[in-house]
């Protein structure tokens, strides 16, 4: 029998199927000793050996990507049963419905307050005859982004990602909505 010092540690997977980790094992690029947990929730919501067939029917660029994709949903499967990912994105995708309406709130105050600042007409020069139109709601909206230094009217968002973490991160009893949001789904 050979030293423990020559041989490598079996692949997460032929660890947990009690089996010997051959040098071509599809399992070994992608379910590494140091993540157990990841083949185990692959291997309990979609099966070893339907994983093997996967696998193998892909090219070999292509199996980092799925073996990924199916570490996410089983993962998300284990903490929501019904909804899965679908349910984190549904999450995900009122939050950001909610967050929008809260911004397209915001401009707007910011408009109408900007807009109550500005006169609704321009200033008479004195010894002219000729009389400024006043400004229309389309000028209003020039004149508040000549102010602004917005000029191409789009409103400044800090740029980033969102400060939220996932919901399965955070919730350890699985309810999508112990973290928050607006309700169930």
């Amino acid at each position: 029998m050979a030293s423990s010092s020559s041989y490598n540690s079996p692949c997460a997977a032929c660890k947990l199927l009690r089996r010997k980790c051959m040098p071509g094992c599809i399992f070994a690029p992608y379910f590494p000793p140091e993540e157990p947990q990841k083949f185990v929730n692959v291997h309990k919501i979609f099966g070893a050996s339907n994983v093997t067939k996967l696998l193998n029917e892909l090219l070999p660029h292509q199996r980092e990507d799925a073996v990924n994709s199916l570490a996410y949903e089983a993962e998300a499967r284990v903490r929501d049963p019904v909804y899965g990912c679908v349910g984190a994105i549904t999450f995900l995708q009122r939050q950001v419905q909610r967050l929008q309406k809260e911004l397209d709130a915001a401009n707007a105050d910011l408009i109408r307050y900007a807009c109550n600042d500005i006169p609704t007409g321009l200033p008479q020069v004195t010894g002219t005859s000729s009389v400024q139109p006043p400004l229309t709601p389309r000028n209003r909206l020039a004149e508040f982004n000549r102010r602004v230094g917005n000029e191409g009217g789009g409103y400044y968002q800090l740029p980033g990602a969102l400060p939220y973490s996932f919901p399965w991160n955070d919730a350890p009893s699985g309810d999508m909505n112990d973290g928050g949001g607006e309700g169930g789904m």
